[in-house]
């Protein structure tokens, strides 16, 4: 298929020289509602990871700001707060919750991609000092260990890097024996394919073929459940338990957008076109092959609607369902320049 070009502009609308307004009422920026550290992450993944968008000065510009919105939310011991208000005070105390991991992500990305630079640098020293902390919550890791892969890629004998993710890669554990439920875990929660991908990543890292083989299986069976009648039925808000059936609603942006991460990774690691075929579902979601019939991607706006309920869309088109769809058609273009 051919795969549409994204566009940046609701995303800089939602930007000032702070950061990254989480909210939207529409297309309109809710000023009210402040920045949070994991969209200003989730971003810095999608404007680092692209060579294409950083000839836009605007799209430099932003990034430069959400470097340096995540660098300050990091206290001394590598933790991070979350929740800026308007009048830029911190609302939270620092933790090691997804804020954390999606922080070293972010931060793993800039720097696979400006490591020659002086920020490049900056965001090491972050990386590094974040990667002491372990969190207690799996998806959290799970996120940190995206960026000790991208660290990993360019300072290949950080320890810090690997320690998180060898960590990581021990906290999401082996597949169950079950054929109908190998999941790690009771249920599938929210960004879910995030851990097939880092099991899938690791394996490579670390040279464990094992573990690459168990993060396809995990991810193959993952692709087959959310998929339904020829078109991606994803798991809702509230999670999926193993007796739960398709279609359910509310689907979120940021389930399709992990697993077309999570295919587009498999693809490069193995070149089998099962996982071209996921991504290219996972595009065809955000642009209306779904439960609904329902495009959620705004080529107009640039921006993407918040959600895809029983009866339409939530037409509030905010930072976290945005990124998901630009890192979504980032995935497809970049696949399109692998087989060409």
């Amino acid at each position: 298929m051919m795969f549409p070009i994204p566009s940046f502009s609701h995303l800089k609308r939602l930007t000032d020289d702070k950061g990254l307004f989480e909210h939207a009422n529409g297309t309109v920026p809710r000023y009210n509602h402040g920045y949070c550290v994991d969209d200003a992450a989730r971003a810095l993944v999608v404007v680092s990871r692209d060579p294409m968008p950083t000839e836009d000065s605007e799209v430099q510009g932003i990034s430069d700001a959400y470097l340096a919105f995540v660098l300050a939310a990091q206290d001394a011991e590598g933790r991070f707060h979350n929740r800026l208000s308007l009048d830029r005070s911190w609302q939270d105390q620092p933790s090691l919750e997804d804020c954390w991991g999606r922080a070293l992500w972010g931060l793993g990305t800039y720097i696979s991609s400006h490591m020659e630079a002086q920020s490049g640098e900056a965001a090491l020293k972050a990386f590094t000092l974040g990667s002491n902390q372990r969190s207690p919550w799996l998806h959290s890791m799970a996120f940190a260990a995206l960026g000790a892969i991208e660290v990993l890629q360019v300072v290949p004998d950080h320890l810090n890097a690997r320690s998180l993710l060898r960590d990581a890669v021990l906290r999401i554990g082996r597949p169950r024996p079950s054929k109908s439920w190998p999941w790690p875990e009771d249920r599938l929660e929210y960004a879910n394919a995030v851990l097939p991908e880092v099991l899938v990543a690791a394996g490579t890292v670390l040279q464990n073929s094992s573990l690459q083989d168990d993060g396809l299986h995990l991810l193959g069976w993952l692709l087959d459940l959310e998929t339904y009648d020829g078109h991606l039925s994803v798991t809702p808000v509230g999670g999926r338990g193993q007796n739960d059936v398709s279609p359910a609603f509310d689907q979120q942006p940021i389930e399709v957008a992990a697993l077309a991460d999570a295919c587009a990774r498999a693809h490069r690691v193995t070149g089998d076109k099962r996982w071209a075929d996921g991504l290219e579902l996972a595009v065809q979601w955000f642009l209306g092959v779904n439960d609904g019939n329902t495009p959620l991607y705004d080529p107009i706006s640039g921006g993407c609607c918040d959600g895809l309920e029983p009866f339409g869309r939530n037409e509030n088109q905010g930072a976290e369902s945005t990124l998901a769809a630009l890192s979504t058609l980032q995935q497809g273009l970049l696949l399109t320049e692998r087989i060409q």
